[in-house]
């Protein structure tokens, strides 16, 4: 008699409001659940099982336990018992993009809140800044590539900026190898890094813009009343009010600095010692089919985005 009424009951609860919205729940979940499953999930399992295994495009070779990891930060091993430093430069170079994010959200907040005080033309500058960031990567590495040139026969002829220093200059001027000097990687990965900076920077104002004037007009005026200065009333006042936004673009930001790829593949194709991981790792697998290296950088890419998007949780942390 129970089990008939636990039955019914069942029943009744399936046909009621609760069991129909848990029901419909769980059906328009299933298919996005299944997609994430079968093209997420089991990949990234994959990933992190290949990372120990001595891996070709072919297939499996043998395990190798951590020896791809220690490839990865330059330590010797049984699989590569001569240790080397191709790796971790590749690493290294990521470090000018992740300053750059820092930069470059600094300076998009900091154009937003000009944007968002009463200027003149304000709607016309905000469609120049956010211009870039709708143009297709490769087009902008070609103008930048361009811009860049050095007439050296790799970054195309005169450039842009050369041309200009020259005019100034005189005709004793022969260019600066901006992107295609080896002995200077450095110069060439700050060129890199601006191209990167102009082209999402503009995104990036846009979202500060859209946060900051959703802030309420009676808390400026009650600012004002108290005597509150631009600064005070950024620091008091804005940044608080956006802290959620500037904490996603931070995240957002730091995770394209580590996985940056088009641009130095296409102005520079990695060379110069501008490679970076993505690059890097990209060549280990299809290239030189050493699939379960390149699957141990892809995880030590994926620890670093993890650990350093954490810090920035616990940064921003929300105060009560």
């Amino acid at each position: 008699m129970s089990a008939a009424k636990q039955k019914r009951s069942f029943g009744e609860w399936v046909r009621g409001y609760t069991g129909q919205k848990y029901i419909t729940t769980f059906l328009f979940l299933l298919i996005p659940l299944i997609l994430m499953i079968l093209f997420t999930l089991i990949p990234a399992v994959n990933m992190v099982v290949y990372s120990f295994q001595d891996r070709e495009m072919l297939g499996f070779r043998k395990w190798v336990g951590f020896d791809n990891y220690a490839r990865v930060f330059g330590v010797k091993s049984a699989t590569f018992p001569v240790a080397s430093t191709d790796y971790l430069i590749p690493l290294r170079n990521s470090l000018y993009y992740l300053v750059g994010s820092f930069l470059q959200q600094a300076l998009a907040l900091f154009l937003a809140t000009i944007l968002c005080s009463k200027i003149k033309l304000g709607g016309l500058f905000k469609g120049f800044m956010f211009f870039p960031y709708m143009m297709n990567g490769v087009a902008v590495a070609i103008i930048f590539k361009n811009f860049f040139g050095n007439g050296d026969g790799y970054s195309a002829p005169q450039g842009t900026l050369n041309s200009i220093l020259k005019l100034f200059s005189g005709e004793g001027f022969e260019g600066i190898p901006w992107i295609s000097d080896p002995t200077n990687p450095f110069m060439a990965n700050v060129c890199l890094v601006f191209a990167s900076v102009w082209r999402y920077v503009g995104f990036d104002i846009i979202m500060y813009i859209s946060a900051i004037q959703s802030i309420t007009p009676d808390v400026y005026e009650a600012a004002d009343l108290d005597g509150a200065n631009s600064w005070q009333r950024f620091w008091y006042i804005v940044f608080p009010s956006i802290r959620s936004i500037v904490s996603l673009q931070l995240i957002m930001a730091v995770k394209g600095a580590v996985s940056v790829y088009e641009i130095p593949f296409i102005i520079t194709k990695g060379g110069f010692g501008t490679s970076t991981f993505v690059i890097k790792a990209n060549s280990t697998a299809f290239e030189d089919e050493m699939v379960g290296l390149a699957c141990a950088m892809s995880v030590v890419l994926l620890i670093i985005t993890v650990v350093v998007t954490a810090i920035q949780k616990v940064a921003f942390k929300e105060r009560k």
